[in-house]
């Protein structure tokens, strides 16, 4: 039986084990569902129970950067309970993850848990995390930037919230680089969806300004009047979720923006900020 890309699928919800694991279990056993959780289960790959069935709420987001700044990795790894993610060997597993996607770049997870760690593939070590802790362990998400310029990293206590900030420049000193910090504190702090208002969507600019209009008739506005509220409401929307045109937590009379310009001039050149990745345990997605 020609195993698709679905079968996999079906066996990795079933037992939790890794893209690359299924794929070669139903190869090995010629598509036979049972008879691939049974391959998978003698590997440790799978544990007896359904993991597909049990929630991953706890784990780790971790970030790692290239010692020139140029290279950064993000990545989310889940488990069950907050007991394995503060265990030390799963904290190590996490780490090699985030060592694996900045020097390797893999471009799937097949590709992750095919690179080599001392020895052993990412993939065995995560089997053997698989059937240490009987939990469901998922490698969630993950990600690499690759700057002409400087990634500055920040990861809240707890390792529950990461950021990467991509800037144009790298920092000539401590307080420079300190203030670069700042910056990646405030989008965890803050959560900025964007980072300038250019980036927008027109569909998103227009359901903000449908939700903001009804909004003020329903208030009694008229409707001419009531199209110029949203306008300033928009701006609001801007204020909030635009990093740039956010006021900046450190100082509330300057605006992210502001503080950029000052970080120029201690630096000797334009610092801008280019892109940004924000990992809270347990979103969705990141931002950019």
């Amino acid at each position: 039986m020609a195993v698709t890309t679905e079968m996999v699928k079906k066996l990795r919800e079933q037992t939790g084990a890794g893209m690359a694991d299924c794929k070669k279990a139903l190869d090995e056993t010629g598509g036979d569902m049972n008879a691939a959780v049974d391959y998978l289960r003698k590997r440790g790959a799978a544990s007896a129970a359904k993991r597909a069935d049990r929630d991953s709420n706890e784990g780790l987001v971790v970030t790692k950067t290239s010692a020139d700044g140029k290279n950064a990795a993000i990545v989310e790894i889940n488990c069950e309970t907050d007991f394995v993610a503060r265990n030390e060997e799963f904290i190590k597993f996490a780490h090699s993850v985030a060592e694996v996607v900045l020097t390797s770049a893999p471009t799937s997870e097949a590709d992750l848990l095919a690179a080599d760690i001392g020895g052993k593939t990412l993939g065995d070590l995560y089997n053997e995390m698989l059937a240490k802790f009987s939990e469901r362990i998922l490698i969630k998400r993950f990600e690499r930037v690759v700057s002409n310029g400087f990634v500055m990293e920040y990861v809240h206590t707890g390792n529950k919230l990461g950021v990467l900030l991509e800037l144009t420049a790298a920092p000539s000193n401590d307080s420079v680089r300190s203030n670069m910090r700042d910056i990646a504190m405030q989008i965890a702090a803050m959560s900025p969806l964007y980072v300038r208002r250019e980036e927008v969507s027109t569909e998103t600019l227009d359901k903000e300004k449908e939700i903001y209009t009804q909004q003020a008739i329903e208030q009694g506005k008229k409707p001419d009047i009531a199209a110029k509220v949203a306008q300033g409401r928009v701006e609001k929307f801007y204020q909030e979720f635009c990093l740039l045109e956010q006021t900046f937590v450190k100082d509330s009379g300057k605006t992210v923006t502001e503080v950029l310009k000052d970080i120029s001039a201690s630096n000797g050149s334009t610092v801008d900020v280019v892109q940004f990745r924000r990992y809270f345990l347990g979103d969705k997605a990141s931002q950019n």
